[in-house]
């Protein structure tokens, strides 16, 4: 059984720092696709960052380039370093994976529906 486990989400202030992390467990595929998306209230889930295992390659979303940034670890966790956090950031984070990486995603575009796998979300609130 698949299980995405995201934790770290709170409140923090503008201009602050944060780190994510999800706990993968049960994936057995080779090369996979793991990826940041957050949904605020309102609004329709965007991608935000992703890591494709084959290659080791990065993706980011034009609005968190040069702030946040995706690793991960020897142990199967990815995280996401949110550094000078904005009230635009504020949301509900989720992590998602998908196998290989996603057609959208190596063309610059970020598609939900690719993603098979989901964690339950952790809360972001940014505060001034």
């Amino acid at each position: 059984q698949v299980r995405l486990s995201e934790s770290g989400g709170d409140s923090v202030q503008v201009g602050g720092s944060l780190k994510l992390a999800c706990e993968i467990s049960g994936l057995t595929w080779a090369k996979y696709t793991v990826a940041w998306f957050r949904q605020a209230p309102g609004k329709e889930r965007e991608g935000v960052a992703g890591f494709y295992t084959g290659a080791a390659s990065i993706y980011y979303a034009n609005s968190v380039k040069g702030r946040f940034t995706i690793s991960q670890d020897h142990k199967n966790t990815v995280y996401l370093q949110m550094d000078t956090v904005q009230p635009e950031d504020t949301a509900m984070y989720y992590c998602a994976a998908a196998q290989y990486l996603p057609k959208s995603l190596y063309e610059g575009h970020w598609n939900s529906a690719d993603f098979t796998y989901w964690g339950q979300g952790t809360q972001v609130t940014v505060s001034s």
